[in-house]
């Protein structure tokens, strides 16, 4: 009979961790290539990638995405540290855009991305921001999405301009894959701004990217106004608004993992290939993409003089997501063909009968 439990002994800062796993041959991704990937693969799987990992997603406030039953099961977040939760997994105190404050799980150490395992998480999703300064940024994030009709070859071709326009910024691009369809652009920068202010940077960069290639990318919050083309998914850059993190895999029925690659890696990239069974033979060959990430934080005033341009010529303030309290200067959170402007103030807020 398959065993019910096993304990892992994980190397730590402070000694080894004994850390307990429960179900360690349930299927994880039932129908990966090869055969069913296991909660034990996937907790062998972190382990190895835990240095790189930690560099991208460590010591910061962390969002889990956990699946009791497999990815084909119901999915649910775990933000603050549940009951039982060990000593050796941090949390720290984060302020949410409602105003409530409340801890959230932060990962330091590999036994804490093991326990993670262990509480059925599959995908990561780390904040912008370190744990000792959570209201200000240490990277800007870029989120290149995909639109029907468009793919990874689009994407790609968007990536290699945008990586030109955030260098006129002064900035120092870094790519890796979504695991999904799309590819993730990050920047260091120095933690100087808050949420918003890195937000209209990253709306600025948007603007030139989507000038300089109009008929391939668009900035449209509203899908019925995007056609044919990436969208630049500026919303990625709010507070407590993430993406999955460097080296998590994805709930996807291949196990794909967000990968960093090297620019160089780009045109011949294909994202499928990316799993939890070929990353750690990837890291061996070529290393970690991301290793030298934190040496190179940049500052973001370029693309706020261009954020300020751009206002100065009428281009102001974009929607925030549906759940986001309403923000100054914020167009009407409603879709285009179904505004109606006499119901509209100037401010955007509904005029009610």
């Amino acid at each position: 009979m398959a065993s019910e439990r096993t304990t892992l002994t994980i190397p730590g800062p402070d000694g080894d961790r004994r850390v307990d796993l429960s179900s360690p041959n349930r299927a994880v991704w039932p129908d990966a290539a090869g055969g069913p990937i296991t909660k034990a693969e996937l907790a062998a799987y972190v382990q190895t990638v835990a240095t790189p990992f930690l560099a991208a997603n460590g010591d910061r406030p962390v969002s889990l995405e956990r699946f009791r039953d497999g990815i084909g099961g119901e999915s649910f977040f775990s933000k603050n540290p549940p009951k039982g939760t060990p000593d050796f997994v941090e949390s720290v105190t984060v302020t949410y855009n409602s105003g409530r404050r409340h801890p959230q799980i932060v990962l330091t150490e590999a036994a804490a991305i093991v326990w993670a395992v262990q509480m059925n998480t599959v995908v990561f999703h780390p904040w912008a921001s370190l744990s000792r300064a959570t209201d200000n940024p240490v990277e800007l994030r870029i989120d290149l999405d995909p639109q029907p009709g468009t793919g990874i070859p689009e994407a790609i071709a968007a990536a290699h301009e945008l990586r030109a326009v955030l260098r006129e910024a002064g900035l120092e691009p870094f790519i890796k894959t979504s695991g999904n369809r799309g590819l993730h652009v990050f920047c260091p920068i120095v933690p100087e701004w808050e949420f918003l202010v890195v937000r209209h940077a990253v709306i600025a960069a948007g603007r030139e990217l989507e000038r300089r290639m109009p008929t391939q990318v668009t900035t449209n919050w509203w899908k019925e106004e995007r056609g044919e083309r990436i969208f630049v998914d500026f919303n990625q850059a709010n507070r407590d608004r993430t993406m999955a993190g460097a080296y998590s895999p994805r709930a996807l029925p291949s196990a794909t993992v967000s990968t960093p690659v090297h620019w160089d890696e780009l045109d011949d990239l294909d994202p499928q290939r990316f799993t939890v069974r070929t990353i750690p033979d990837r890291l061996a060959d070529v290393g970690d993409p991301w290793a030298d990430f934190a040496q190179h934080p940049g500052r973001i005033d370029t693309l706020l003089e261009w954020w300020e341009r751009d206002v100065a010529d009428g281009l102001g303030e974009l929607p925030f997501p549906p759940e986001f309290p309403k923000m100054p200067g914020e167009p009407p959170r409603v879709q285009p063909s179904k505004r109606v402007a006499a119901n509209w103030d100037a401010e955007g807020n509904r005029i009610e009968d």
